[in-house]
């Protein structure tokens, strides 16, 4: 399994040239895994544990094989969208439930595809009504992370709006929602709240947000593709803070690559159900393997490769099953993030008119 760092700091790498190379290979690997012979499916999943459960499922089911390609979700699901009506994935895996919304909206995700799981509050909270796709553990975006050896903790801001006052000039860095999985609902989220959003026109709502984004780009944002190259800027000095998601900024603190990073969390952050979701235009012989997949994940055998198949990252996460318990104490309690929860159907269709318009007025030309 590759660490957090390198996942993030060279996905953005495979999203240029090699994707077409990818693509060829990936067409040649969902021929052969959806022969009749040895029928199986193409994940596509942007998780840190993802090796780690392909490698393990493969090795305690013979009857087909799952074959991974791992990505960062941005380019994940630019592939799915160029792919039509001529799809390879089976399985999407990614963090975020407004890119699985907007996938069922057009009819992409098999419905009813939830396994009878014993979930927790946290995970009943987050099953879509036509079960088009299944929430596996929670992270928040949105976690202000900061360097505590250049900026300490009563300079910091306690709210989103303080976070825009001139003097946090130059210091704030997040992730650029067209590579990053997270940073879309984060978006959405911080929208949803200055906004005021309920029910209704969103059009208030995006307008508030644009307001404040702009502020903060005018103000010296930093965006940077991922987690990795965003905290990477940090650990450099170029900035002193940055919002991210949680289980990021905790990857850091444990692995020691960044000793003096800590983690704050202002008025509300955004809970980030990760999930996973079924190819419905798949033939039922593939739609059943990626079921039975979806199956193991949301086990024992599964959560415990969750769990353990990237400690230092993806791993770190609130589980969504009774029983289940996070994985490292560095992981506080779910409430001290102060984490909201937004209507994934609501912002998952604004999605790709949001983030067109954050790449061309907030990172700088």
């Amino acid at each position: 399994m590759r660490p957090l760092q390198r996942r993030y700091r060279t996905a953005w790498l495979r999203a240029g040239a090699a994707g077409a190379a990818l693509a060829a290979s990936l067409t040649v690997l969902a021929g052969s895994a959806h022969g009749a012979s040895n029928p199986g499916f193409v994940l596509y999943s942007a998780q840190g544990y993802d090796h780690a459960a392909v490698t393990a499922f493969n090795a305690t089911h013979p009857g087909f094989t799952v074959t991974l390609n791992d990505n960062s979700t941005g380019p994940l699901l630019e592939q799915i969208q160029a792919e039509g009506d001529n799809p390879k994935w089976g399985v999407l895996w990614v963090d975020g439930a407004t890119a699985f919304a907007e996938l069922d909206d057009r009819g992409l995700l098999e419905k009813h595809s939830v396994p009878n799981v014993s979930f927790n509050p946290l995970g009943k909270a987050n099953v879509p009504s036509d079960g088009s796709y299944t929430p596996t553990g929670l992270t928040v975006t949105g976690a202000l992370c900061y360097n505590s050896a250049v900026v300490k903790a009563n300079q910091l801001p306690s709210t989103w709006a303080q976070l825009s006052e001139a003097k946090y000039n130059g210091v704030l860095g997040m992730n650029d929602p067209a590579q990053s999985g997270p940073t879309f609902p984060l978006i959405a989220g911080v929208m949803n709240e200055v906004g005021a959003y309920k029910s209704g026109s969103t059009s208030k709502a995006v307008a508030a947000g644009k307001t404040f984004f702009s502020k903060l780009a005018k103000n010296g944002l930093l965006v940077s593709s991922t987690n990795g190259p965003t905290l990477g800027a940090m650990e450099q000095g170029s900035i002193s803070m940055a919002v991210v998601q949680s289980s990021a900024c905790y990857g850091d603190e444990l692995n020691g690559s960044f000793p003096t990073i800590r983690v704050k969390y202002l008025n509300y952050s955004i809970a980030l159900p990760s999930a996973i979701g079924i190819d419905a235009k798949q033939p039922l012989i593939v739609r059943d393997d990626a079921k039975k997949f979806v199956d193991w994940v949301m086990a024992p055998a599964g959560q415990k490769v969750m769990q353990t198949g990237d400690p230092q990252g993806d791993s770190l996460f609130w589980p969504v099953l009774n029983g289940e318990n996070p994985a490292n104490k560095v992981i506080p309690a779910l409430s001290a993030t102060h984490a909201i929860t937004i209507n994934p159907y609501v912002w998952g269709p604004l999605e790709s008119s949001i983030n067109s318009w954050f790449d061309q007025n907030v990172i700088p030309s």
